[in-house]
C-alpha cells in the first residue's frame, strides 16, 4: 500500500507539473514565460526550458533576454546531450553576439560539445577536427581565460585519438599484408602502406606517446616486405631494415621489443654478406 501511495503521489506531481508547463507554454505574456523558462533551467528541467526557449529568442529579439535565451538554450541542448544542436546553437550564438556577455563560454563550450560528440578512434573523426579547431580558435581569441588549460588539456587528448586512429589504420595494413602471404603485390603493397601511415603520423604528431608503438611497425613492415620481396629487391630491403632495427634500439634501448629487433639484424646480415 506504502509503495502505490509513493508511486500516486509521484505520477501527481508530474502530471501537476506538466499542467503547469503547459499553461505557461500558452501565456502570451513573454517576461513571464521567459521568468518561468530561468526557473526551469535552474531546477533542471531542461527539456521544459528548450521548449520555451526556442520560441523566446524569436519573440524577445534585439533585447539582452534575447541574448541569454540563445545561451541557455545551448547549455540545455548540452546538458540534455544534445551535442550535435547544442554544438550549433553556441556558434549561433557566438556568430550574433561575438561582444556578447556570455561570448567567451560560448566560444568554448563550441569545442566541449564537439568533444563530447567525438567517436571512438575506429570511426570518423569528423568531430574530433572539429572539436580541436574550435578550442584552437578559442585560444587563440582568448589566450587569458580561466578555461584555458581545460581547453589545452581537452585538445591534446583529442589529438591522442586521431593518432590512436592512424596508429589502428597502420596495424590494420601490417596485419592485412601478412595475410596474404609472400611474394604478393598485395602483401607489399600493405607493408608499404604500414609504413608510410606510420611515417606520416610521426611527423604529424612528433610528440605522441605512441611514439614506439609506430615505430615498431615500421621496423616490422620493412622487414616483412625484405622477406616478401622479389629476388632482385630483397638486398637493398634487407639493408633498409636492417638500418632501422639498428635506429630503434638507438632511440629505445629498454625496450621490450628490442630482441625482435636483434632477431631481424641477425636475419638481415645474413642475406646482406652473402
Amino acid at each position: 500500500m506504502k509503495i502505490c501511495l509513493i508511486f500516486l503521489s509521484a505520477a501527481l506531481l508530474m502530471t501537476g507539473c506538466a499542467g503547469e508547463f503547459n499553461k505557461v507554454y500558452k501565456y502570451n505574456d513573454m517576461d513571464y514565460r521567459y521568468e518561468y523558462a530561468k526557473q526551469c533551467f535552474a531546477q533542471g528541467k531542461f527539456t521544459n526550458a528548450e521548449t520555451l526557449l526556442m520560441d523566446l529568442i524569436t519573440m524577445k529579439k534585439g533585447s539582452d533576454e534575447a541574448q541569454e535565451s540563445l545561451y541557455m538554450l545551448a547549455m540545455a541542448e548540452y546538458m540534455n546531450r544534445d551535442y550535435e544542436s547544442a554544438s550549433e546553437t553556441f556558434k549561433k550564438y557566438f556568430k550574433t553576439y561575438p561582444k556578447g556577455v556570455y561570448a567567451e563560454q560560448a566560444a568554448f563550450y563550441i569545442g566541449q560539445s564537439l568533444y563530447q560528440s567525438a567517436p571512438e578512434p575506429r570511426l570518423d573523426q569528423s568531430p574530433t577536427n572539429g572539436a580541436i579547431t574550435a578550442y584552437q580558435e578559442f585560444l587563440d581569441l582568448y589566450p587569458d581565460s580561466p578555461l584555458r588549460q581545460e581547453a589545452t588539456d581537452r585538445m591534446y587528448e583529442l589529438y591522442d585519438k586521431l593518432t590512436m586512429k592512424e596508429l589502428l589504420n597502420a596495424q590494420l595494413y601490417y596485419n592485412l599484408g601478412g595475410y596474404f602471404g609472400n611474394i604478393n603485390s598485395n602483401s607489399e603493397s600493405n607493408y608499404s602502406s604500414c609504413i608510410v601511415v606510420a611515417q606520416n603520423a610521426l611527423k604529424t604528431f612528433p610528440y605522441t606517446n605512441l611514439r614506439e608503438d609506430f615505430a615498431v611497425l615500421i621496423m616490422k613492415s620493412k622487414f616483412e616486405l625484405a622477406e616478401n620481396s622479389t629476388e632482385e629487391k630483397k638486398l637493398d630491403r634487407y639493408r633498409d631494415a636492417e638500418d632501422e632495427c639498428y635506429g630503434f634500439i638507438n632511440e629505445y634501448p629498454d625496450s621490450k621489443n628490442r630482441a625482435t629487433a636483434e632477431k631481424f639484424i641477425a636475419k638481415c646480415k645474413k642475406i646482406t654478406k652473402d
